[in-house]
């Protein structure tokens, strides 16, 4: 297996290592083999080249099997030098569009001992897929200013939908749901506002249900569904939606499942035509870097879904096993957990389990 390595900025320098550690033991005890390849983009990298991701850099990346990434953002060095949003589009978002990402998985589960800000919410009542359409809507850039900087200002920001895109996102939620047994999909949109884009995802969700029998569906209106999350979780399965509203429920889930340092995530290509993406989403967290004291479990469940997504299915579960098991005990909880531990110790115990 070919995984090429881009830590980052911020935290990720410090998890991503954390996360080849717990890789290495999974390839030992499972016996398979891999090779990696480090990539230096981020905002460091940037503001000592002025370089964001170059094409050739791209074409390698597509050609790997799977990319482990770790954050890109704000640098407290260079705020001020770097154009708002440069790193996260010009990396990120090249990424994902580029190689046609077009899945962002978040899954979104409440591991028992970790604490959650809902009250009378147990371990088993947070399980729930988050399944986010990752390359259309108003992600695209089709846009633009007219009279910009002046009292006439107009800004236009399109959303791009397109039954192709809309479709394979639909489909790919519900053979999920199939693969891991999951009993009900639900599609979340805003089909009373946006009477436009979200009637095609509603016809087409109409549409691709029928091809699969016995898996229950719903419908809620995004807002209704960041009430349901908070009110009653338990009511969520796999849940399907837009590119911008995935954006702001799977950080609303990474809040009930104990915070950004539990979230895993993918940015899928199914088709496999070039490389799927796996990265914690907590971002660089430039105010906590270099401290030590970063949560890296979400990099080890990040690792997990590579695993899976790989073809290593028993490494995957071991990991996530034991991540759960490591995250049961509060010496193991980090900072943002409420507890005093460090990166490495989390690490080092992830690892040992792994390593049985």
């Amino acid at each position: 297996m070919k995984i090429a390595v881009m830590p980052g900025d911020g935290v990720g320098k410090e998890v991503i290592p954390e996360g080849l550690k717990v890789l290495q033991v999974a390839a030992k005890k499972f016996g398979f083999v891999y090779h990696t390849t480090d990539y230096p983009f981020g905002a460091e990298y940037y503001l000592e080249k002025k370089i964001t991701l170059p094409d050739s850099s791209l074409k390698e990346l597509a050609a790997h099997d799977a990319i482990l990434f770790g954050a890109v953002g704000a640098d407290p060095r260079g705020n001020a030098l770097i154009p708002q949003g440069l790193i996260e589009t010009e990396i990120l978002l090249k990424m994902r569009f580029e190689l046609d990402q077009y899945i962002n998985l978040r899954p979104t589960k409440l591991l028992p001992g970790v604490p959650t800000p809902l009250a009378n919410v147990q371990a088993g009542d947070i399980d729930m897929v988050i399944v986010r359409e990752n390359t259309e809507g108003l992600y695209c850039g089709n846009g633009g200013f007219l009279y910009k900087d002046t009292p006439h200002e107009v800004a236009n920001q399109i959303e791009v939908t397109t039954r192709r895109g809309v479709e394979r996102a639909i489909r790919y939620a519900f053979e999920y749901a199939r693969k891991f047994n999951r009993k009900k999909v639900t599609l979340v949109a805003k089909t009373n506002v946006l009477r436009f884009a979200h009637n095609l995802w509603m016809r087409a969700f109409e549409e691709v249900k029928k091809d699969y029998a016995g898996i229950a569906t719903d419908y809620h209106h995004v807002d209704a569904c960041t009430m349901y999350m908070v009110t009653k979780p338990k009511i969520y399965d796999v849940i399907v939606t837009t590119n911008m509203f995935g954006d702001i429920i799977t950080d609303l889930g990474a809040a009930i499942q104990g915070g950004m340092g539990m979230a895993a995530s993918g940015n899928i290509n199914p088709t496999r035509e070039a490389a799927s993406m796996f990265e914690p989403v907590h971002g660089s967290a430039p105010d906590i870097a270099g401290k030590g004291y970063a949560n890296p479990i979400a990099t080890f469940l990040s690792v997990a879904m590579m695993l899976d997504f790989l073809g290593q299915a028993e490494a995957a579960k071991s990991i996530n096993a034991a991540c759960a098991k490591v995250v049961a005990d509060r010496k193991n909880h980090t900072r943002d957990l409420g507890g005093t531990a460090g990166t490495s110790q989390v690490g080092d115990a992830v690892a040992s389990l792994v390593a049985g």
